[in-house]
């Protein structure tokens, strides 16, 4: 994988050999994939390589690339890769995301009427049941060479990602098997409160083993990464386990923000906002590394799969969309999102208005730029918010318009040198594009000035010749689509694979903006802390998002929904909104409703079991130790 120093590929292919494994799998794991090359623990610069394949778990899906030889076998490798099945758990069965395809069972995820066996739950469970799998092994080998410090970096590194894999484990799935060895036992189940002690612990154990802050290699994880989940687990431990950890959360929190790492605000590409970086090609480098606790790494050449951000970029095109503007050869007609989503981003033109606080006057604007055309009698009025000072939130169209007084060509004003000097009967003023504009006329001055509303840019959709509402959830045409991730760089320029089949964004697992929305809710939630210093984090996101303070808030401003909403406009996409639907109560029930919930365009309430998904069969049939979650 292009950005981990250590050249990831090379070593995994020399480093070892790895078994097919589901029957392993089944049993989470009891015989976790050996390496069978003794060699490849000869010294720490070979226990390297095999420290890649921990990470390359969740990133890879076998031995070959994108199909041929994978690491469980009966699965498709496409879609069984992790971060791909993170988004179908945590996204597709949300109002973030539907899909147009007919996968059996794949529709089931967003109606949210999945059965046991499902195959994408099934999975999930075995991918990160592999993960358990490859840490436990390289764990036990790699204590070998205790004697090398270095080793000892390695196998706190192991540890983090064995703690992540049972993170998601404990949220999916809730009580499942606990095995931290490598053994031919077939493992008890572990209840819910014993898989978080264990995540909870291991993390607490590794926090001053990693190394310090910004310290390792990129595509490696450091003590920060400890923090970030720790804040992660504790936020939501009163939903796993029933108790509040809420004052923890906000340590563990701050313990982040006080890190080296920075949210990114290079705008490289000059847009207005240094948020679409995050998710370009080369977000190894533009920046957006800085703010990266814990990412997989991809490359369109050495690690290709079809998961990770190959997925989310190809999945997301179709309809009218370009292919060669996101950098790739085509699109697979699959992903859009709900108008949840979008309207979340809906600039609302009356709540602007009313802040401005003047009065409604018989200045106003009129032509084939503003809704009502040249031929109105109804011209949009302006407020006058000071002595002959005229002002209007306006949503306009590309064209034409002039300033006129009564609904009258009386008196009208226009430019006829377009340098900002209102002219008498002047010449119409151009309106470049359609968008929500700030527009004011000072007839002290003799001025005016049409500035477009800067709104939140992390709202990235495409919408031409897309519906907002969805009748038909297999037309990729209903749903506006998403343009987040791209396989383009900073300077437009597509990534390294010259066909366009696969992509070089890296996927942030855990960045800081996540953290910043933990700390802020867990005061809320009563864990203490500063509420000043929650909103000076939120407007520092904020201010990237809309590129300058015009969306900054106060304290006042903070509530839960709040929260909830800056989370799902600043993280969608990213694997955490099912879990955040969860923890509000908002997931199964019918406080908070969006199309296809329950399986009703609609919208409606589901059973709570839903809150886990079920255990797969095969796991069942193999271990008698195991009960299946209720209501399956």
């Amino acid at each position: 994988m292009k950005k981990i120093q250590y050249n990831l590929l090379i070593l995994i292919l020399l480093g070892f050999v790895i078994s097919s494994c589901e029957k392993d799998l089944d049993q989470l794991p009891i015989d976790p994939d050996s390496f069978t090359q003794k060699d490849v623990f000869a010294n720490a610069q070979e226990a390297k390589g095999a420290l890649a394949k921990v990470y390359a778990s969740l990133a890879l899906t076998g031995q070959e690339g994108p199909a041929g030889d994978p690491d469980i076998s009966d699965i498709d490798e496409g879609f069984s890769q992790f971060s791909r099945m993170l988004f179908n758990l945590n996204e597709l069965t949300t109002d973030h995301a539907v899909i147009a395809w007919g996968d059996p069972g794949l529709q089931d995820l967003h109606g949210m009427y999945w059965a046991a066996g499902n195959d994408f739950t099934d999975a999930m469970y075995y991918r990160l049941a592999q993960t358990v799998s490859f840490a436990n092994s390289f764990i036990e080998n790699a204590q070998e060479l205790n004697e090398d410090p270095e080793v000892e970096y390695y196998i706190a590194e192991a540890r983090f990602i064995r703690a992540y894999a049972y993170y998601n484990l404990l949220d999916l799935y809730g009580n499942v098997p606990l095995v931290t060895q490598v053994t031919t036992e077939l493992p008890q189940q572990a209840n819910r409160q014993e898989i978080f002690d264990f995540v909870e612990n291991e993390l607490l154990d590794i926090q001053n083993k990693l190394k310090d802050s910004g310290a390792n290699e990129y595509g490696r994880v450091d003590k920060v990464a400890a923090w970030a989940l720790l804040s992660r687990l504790y936020l939501n431990a009163e939903s796993f386990v029933g108790t509040p950890m809420y004052d923890k959360c906000v340590n563990y929190s701050e313990k982040v923000m006080t890190s080296t790492y920075q949210i990114d605000m290079n705008d490289v590409n000059g847009n207005g906002t240094a948020y679409d970086e995050l998710f370009l090609a080369d977000n190894n480098t533009n920046g957006a590394q800085s703010e990266f606790i814990f990412a997989l790494n991809f490359d369109g050449i050495h690690s290709q799969t079809y998961g990770g951000t190959t997925f989310l970029v190809h999945a997301s095109i179709g309809g009218s969309m370009q292919p060669n503007n996101y950098g790739v050869n085509g699109g697979w007609w699959g992903l859009r999102t709900t108008k949840n989503l979008v309207n979340k981003f809906v600039v609302d033109i009356n709540t602007l208005n009313a802040s401005l606080g003047g009065t409604l006057s018989d200045w106003g604007l009129v032509g084939d730029a503003t809704p009502n055309g040249w031929g109105s009698t109804d011209d949009i009025e302006m407020y006058e918010t000071s002595n002959d000072v005229f002002e209007i939130y306006a949503q306009l169209f590309s064209g034409e318009l002039k300033f006129r007084y009564d609904e009258n060509w009386g008196q009208n004003y226009g430019d006829d040198n377009a340098d900002g000097t209102l002219d008498a009967g002047g010449a119409n003023i151009v309106i470049p594009a359609d968008g929500t504009y700030h527009i004011i006329m000072n007839l002290n001055t003799m001025t005016y000035t049409i500035t477009p509303y800067s709104a939140d840019k992390r709202g990235m959709f495409y919408t031409q010749g897309q519906n907002l509402e969805i009748q038909d959830l297999t037309q990729f045409t209903d749903g506006y689509a998403i343009t987040k991730f791209k396989n383009i760089d900073s300077n437009g320029n597509a990534g390294s694979d010259s066909s366009g089949n696969f992509v070089d964004t890296d996927l942030p697992l855990i960045r800081l903006a996540e953290i910043y929305l933990n700390y802020a809710e867990a005061i809320l939630r009563g864990g203490g802390g500063d509420l000043n210093t929650a909103a000076n984090k939120i407007n520092e996101l904020r201010e990237r998002a809309y590129g300058n303070t015009s969306g900054n808030i106060t304290t006042a401003d903070l509530t839960l929904d709040f929260i909830l909403d800056e989370r799902s406009k600043e993280l969608y996409w990213e694997g955490l909104r099912r879990t955040d639907l969860i923890r509000y109560g908002y997931f199964t029930t019918a406080t908070y409703l969006w199309p296809f919930k329950g399986n009703d365009p609609n919208g409606i309430a589901v059973d709570s079991y839903r809150r886990l998904f079920p255990l797969p069969p095969n796991v069942l049939s193999i271990n008698p130790n195991l009960q299946q979650n209720p209501g399956y």
